[in-house]
């Protein structure tokens, strides 16, 4: 009697584990979610390129992923950049206190306050620019930038116009207290 043996190989099946990371983001000087305006949120993969993607209008973001782990940055012009990153873990939904950009915020409200005294305004805008502060206007349709001085942005800003309720900081660098370089658009 002859015994003919073959080998077959097994495979196993093993179920494709995705982890699912919720954040919200929560301004930390109020205390509150962050939602009058989408932070930009740029995950950085080990072997991809980064991706973009905004938080939603309850200030959340949901990302889904086969990785142990997630690492992005926040960015806002209105609050501070930061990098996060989380390892999965049972907390499915976490609450992120973001830090707000003191001076671009004031700088948007200043722009779109109701501030009647022009002259006390302008003094505060002196004090919080440094003097030799590059401040660059991104023109719309790809048209270029504007530079203007420190006076110059200061009449801009003093001067009552519908567009400046518009204005949106993009970034702003400062140095010992003071502005030192501002990027601006006027959105239409």
């Amino acid at each position: 009697m002859f015994l003919c043996v073959i080998s077959l190989p097994i495979f196993f099946l093993l179920p494709s584990s995705e982890n699912t990371f919720h954040f919200c983001f929560i301004d930390q000087d109020r205390n509150l979610p962050i939602t009058n305006t989408p932070l930009e949120i740029i995950i950085l993969n080990d072997k991809e390129s980064p991706f973009k993607t905004r938080t939603s209008k309850d200030g959340c973001i949901t990302w889904i992923t086969k990785d142990d782990y997630i690492h992005f940055v926040v960015q806002s012009p209105y609050h501070k950049t930061d990098t996060i990153y989380r390892i999965a873990s049972s907390n499915l939904h976490e609450k992120l206190q973001i830090r707000t950009d003191d001076y671009a915020l004031m700088l948007h409200y200043y722009a779109n306050g109701k501030i009647d005294d022009w002259k006390n305004r302008r003094n505060q805008l002196s004090k919080i620019l440094s003097k030799d502060a590059i401040i660059f206007q991104v023109l719309p349709y790809g048209l270029g930038i504007e530079i203007f001085k420190k006076e110059e942005f200061i009449n801009k800003l003093t001067t009552p116009t519908q567009s400046l309720k518009n204005i949106e900081i993009i970034e702003s660098q400062k140095r010992n207290g003071q502005i030192v370089k501002l990027k601006f658009r006027v959105k239409s």
